[in-house]
């Protein structure tokens, strides 16, 4: 689990609480079943009407990958295929059979290698694997939209649930006593709308694109990598390439390993 996305999500939800409560406020008073209803429940049903299930049902995924640990490796990556490189200059393309029967190999890098293997050709290599990274960063967006689309639907939800909140308080004017916390109790749902949609749904989206993108490079990678390999460039060449692939922070400590094992 991705801690560090937890505790942001403990900091942004407790300093909201936190600040109600310094102000004087109770904490109970935040907890309001009918907002709550109201609104995750609106919202729910207007996502499930936006979308088909087919793409509803990836949703779990998706929220499993937000708070997943999972962080790519690309000074690996570049290793790993700089090795490859060495084995099929060596021993020819038909040497990566063996590799290909590894199960642990990602799925993405097993289809460009086994296409290299039965002998297809390059252009159709590249078009191959570019339309896979295309299509699955496509699935990748759709899902992303829900959590946007949530975003959107929350806060609007949160006002009619205000607006139905104030129509039972104007309905019942005979205590004018308690119009202020039947008041109170009806904003509480505009509360909910919001800090959801700013707090959770909207994140949630921004955070997928990141992971997404980052997806796309990764992919990027193991596509200029598999297609050097395949045109037979020199390994050293195929690593010093694909360093583009990685910020300052990446190549720094790539450069470090790299020196520690050349001692």
């Amino acid at each position: 689990m991705d801690i560090s996305t937890v505790i942001f999500l403990i900091i942004s939800f407790g300093g909201l609480i936190l600040g109600f409560v310094l102000e004087g406020g109770h904490l109970a008073a935040l907890l309001v079943g009918t907002a709550g209803l109201i609104v995750f429940g609106g919202t729910i049903g207007a996502v499930g009407v936006s979308f088909p299930m087919n793409k509803l049902k990836r949703v779990p995924g998706a929220l499993k990958t937000t708070f997943s640990s999972k962080k790519s490796n690309r000074a690996y990556s570049i290793n790993y295929f700089v090795d490859i490189a060495k084995k099929t200059r060596q021993n020819g393309l038909l040497s990566l059979e063996s590799d290909l029967s590894d199960s642990n190999m990602d799925p993405f890098i097993k289809k460009g290698l086994q296409a290299v293997v039965d002998g297809v050709e390059p252009e159709t290599v590249k078009t191959m694997l570019h339309l896979d990274a295309e299509m699955t960063s496509m699935r990748h967006k759709d899902t992303i939209a829900i959590f946007e689309a949530a975003g959107g639907f929350a806060p609007t939800m949160g006002i009619i649930g205000t607006v139905m909140g104030l129509v039972h308080v104007l309905g019942n004017l005979s205590d004018p006593g308690s119009l202020g916390p039947k008041i109170a109790v009806a904003f509480i749902a505009t509360l909910y709308g919001v800090s959801s949609a700013n707090l959770l749904w909207l994140p949630i989206a921004s955070k997928l694109k990141v992971l997404n993108k980052d997806e796309l490079i990764d992919k990027e990678l193991v596509i200029e990598a598999i297609s050097c390999i395949q045109a037979g460039i020199n390994p050293n060449t195929i690593g010093e390439k694909l360093k583009g692939f990685m910020d300052k922070k990446e190549l720094a400590e790539y450069e470090s390993k790299r020196g520690e094992n050349l001692e």
